[in-house]
């Protein structure tokens, strides 16, 4: 199987090794798409850890696991990442700008965000996150290509989430 954040490597070969705790995210753009990979694969104890110690306080295992189950990670898309280890030695942390596409409640949806990212115990954290676009978009045409990236048509691909 394929790495859900789009790196191209199997999923045991990319992000699962983060998400299983046998590696660390050695980026900011890595724990993005490790945390990517851990919603498409329902793994909200992941997610929870890779919070900021300041962000976790409002966050719970039972809401990222609810929220992971009623939504399907279709494509991500990696647009800029902060010079981190420039980043680190000013201020300590790094920014990455994704847009995430994904099915909830019957909808295609398209999220960009620009994420903050900060280093806590030598690990990089998500801190927080500003949205800029959150918006649901046209389901292709049957025998278009699908949005995801799969160089197969809709029907074939994505459209079987619905």
């Amino acid at each position: 199987m394929l790495c859900p954040c789009g790196s191209a490597q199997t999923f045991s070969q990319c992000c699962e090794e983060i998400i299983s705790g046998s590696n660390i995210a050695s980026s900011p753009e890595q724990l993005m798409r490790s945390r990517y990979s851990a919603y498409a694969t329902k793994q909200a104890e992941y997610i929870f850890r890779t919070y900021a110690n300041i962000t976790r306080k409002t966050q719970t295992i039972d809401d990222i696991a609810q929220w992971a189950n009623e939504t399907k990670w279709l494509k991500l898309v990696i647009h800029r990442a902060s010079n981190f280890q420039h980043d680190l030695l000013d201020n300590n942390n790094a920014q990455v700008e994704f847009s995430a596409y994904y099915s909830h409640q019957g909808q295609i949806c398209h999220m960009r965000e620009n994420s903050n990212f900060i280093m806590e115990n030598n690990q990089w954290r998500y801190l927080d996150g500003d949205v800029s676009e959150n918006s649901e978009i046209d389901k292709p045409k049957r025998n278009q290509l699908c949005f995801c990236g799969s160089a197969k048509k809709f029907k074939q691909c994505c459209a079987k989430v619905f």
